[in-house]
């Protein structure tokens, strides 16, 4: 890394920014190489808006105006995170840090763990899928994981407000494209893997070695990593820094650290009665055991608490103040949320971000114990991303459900007929295999609004006879709050059109 540019008088650099549209007055502007466009392309509209530095490499001197300083390096991105930690004073430093990463449970886990701390009496930030928090104050995400630049500036104005720790989702993203370099996490949290990001990562094993790097000691001081899949067990055994390990069964946990067992044994003197939800976290070694609860349905997320409840121990909480803490029950956005309970009035309608084969089946199988009547699950798949996983969603949601209403998810510049055909295809060479409790529906619910609406009505339509309570769940945007279609962004929430299918169909007197 060298500089060049003008001889002057040391220049005071009090923030940075790689988009020359948000400079302010003082900032460096980092001018990087892109997909489509160098940043120095814009590097003299930086300087006009008041950047007193230009931080680039070689391929961008010759577009820089010639009167600002330059900072050269060969990869730029590769110092970008560094810069900015320097730039705001280091502030993760002075916050307990926990980062989580996995393909599944992240923004639930996230969550917990940010609850409980804020039950504890922490002052607490989170940076994730659906939100920035930075106490009390939310402020909508573009993106799971800030860019560099914008993620130290955050840290910095969390320390500003006097805030103990952050929770962050850190995606596999963030890790390639060095988006959290200059933050060492407390603890590191492992959820699963599975397919997911491939038109990102070429492979799968791309896509764990990014996720793995959390697990090293420039990114990480300690760890904890779920163990229930062979994902989990392979960076268990890479990681390099010291690593607890924990299982969801006795069976699968035979050399975790924890083992997380469902139905526990009666609770023992001091100790609340079990209830739904109830679970013991056991130490192998020691025998200790943490009694605790999971709020929201399905084993996945007997997993999510107990990777929250392990983070506590590892800051430094003591097994009563974690089972304390993680009693209170979070609030997690489009994470199995329950929008209408069901009754009779109608369906129990609930919306989850599952996005994923294994997500949509883990939720479906969630649901199905629960569900009295028949399942009737709503999904798509996003458009411009990993195609490969389409089939196997569809085929994911015909093996757990009844009723399977595929629809558009955000289509982006594909044709949503084309995406969903590709959903439909796997959902009947699932019930062709003829496999135990497959659908015995699968329907082109067309565009999401009519989708959700068709399976609602599916769900109430009145048979005359009274007959268990169906479930309608709406998978794969869960918290978002708008539809990508063609390159413009519109308004929709799942949870809003559930609202309004359920409410014209009660005004049409449909369960009159």
């Amino acid at each position: 890394m060298r500089t060049t540019g003008p001889e002057g008088p040391d220049v005071v650099v009090t923030g940075i920014t790689l988009d020359s549209r948000a400079v302010l007055p003082g900032d460096l502007y980092a001018a990087l190489p892109g997909f489509n466009v160098h940043g120095a392309r814009f590097a003299a509209d930086a300087v006009a808006a008041g950047a007193v530095a230009v931080l680039t490499d070689e391929a961008g001197l010759d577009a820089l105006p010639p009167t600002v300083p330059v900072v050269v390096a060969d990869e730029p991105r590769r110092v970008l995170g560094a810069v900015a930690a320097e730039v705001y004073g280091h502030p993760s430093e002075g916050l307990t840090m926990i980062g989580i990463t996995g393909t599944n449970g992240k923004t639930t886990t996230a969550y917990l763990v940010e609850s409980a701390l804020r039950a504890h009496g922490e002052r607490t930030g989170l940076i994730g899928t659906v939100e920035t928090r930075i106490g009390d104050e939310r402020i909508e995400s573009v993106r799971t994981t800030p860019e560099a630049t914008d993620l130290h500036a955050l840290l910095g104005l969390m320390r500003e407000r006097d805030l103990d720790a952050c929770v962050m989702e850190v995606s596999s993203h963030a890790l390639e494209l060095r988006r959290v370099d200059g933050v060492v996490y407390d603890v590191a949290l492992f959820t699963n893997l599975s397919q997911d990001h491939l038109d990102f990562h070429p492979t799968m094993d791309d896509y764990f070695a990014a996720k793995a790097s959390l697990f090293t000691p420039e990114r990480s001081r300690a760890a904890v990593v779920c163990v229930d899949d062979d994902w989990g067990r392979r960076l268990a055994a890479q990681a390099s820094v010291p690593t607890t390990t924990l299982a969801t069964s006795q069976e699968g946990g035979r050399d975790a650290d924890w083992v997380a067992v469902e139905s526990p044994d009666a609770p023992g003197e001091g100790r609340a009665s079990a209830g739904p939800g109830a679970f013991s976290l056991r130490e192998r070694s020691t025998g200790r055991v943490l009694d605790l609860v999971s709020h929201l349905p399905g084993h996945f997320n007997v997993a999510n608490t107990a990777l929250a409840a392990l983070a506590l121990l590892k800051i430094g909480l003591t097994p009563t103040e974690v089972e304390s803490a993680m009693s209170v029950a979070p609030d997690v956005p489009g994470r199995m949320e329950v929008v209408s309970p069901g009754g009779a009035e109608g369906p129990r309608c609930v919306v989850d971000f599952a996005h994923t084969p294994d997500a949509v089946d883990a939720a479906l199988a969630a649901l199905r114990d629960s569900t009295a009547g028949r399942l009737i699950a709503v999904l798509g798949a996003g458009g411009d991303r990993d195609r490969g996983k389409r089939p196997a969603m569809g085929a994911a949601a015909a093996r757990r459900a009844d009723v399977v209403v595929v629809t558009d998810d955000n289509p982006r510049s594909e044709d949503p007929v084309e995406i969903r055909a590709s959903v439909m295809a796997g959902a009947r060479e699932a019930v062709r295999d003829g496999a135990p409790g497959v659908a015995t529906e699968i329907i082109d619910g067309g565009s999401r609004s009519s989708a959700i609406a068709e399976a609602i009505a599916l769900a109430v339509v009145d048979t005359g006879e009274d007959r268990p309570v169906d479930t309608v769940v709406v998978l794969g945007k869960g918290h978002e709050k708008g539809q990508e279609i063609h390159g413009v962004k519109h308004p929709f929430d799942d949870r809003d059109a559930v609202r309004a299918a359920l409410a014209a169909l009660t005004s049409s007197g449909v369960n009159s």
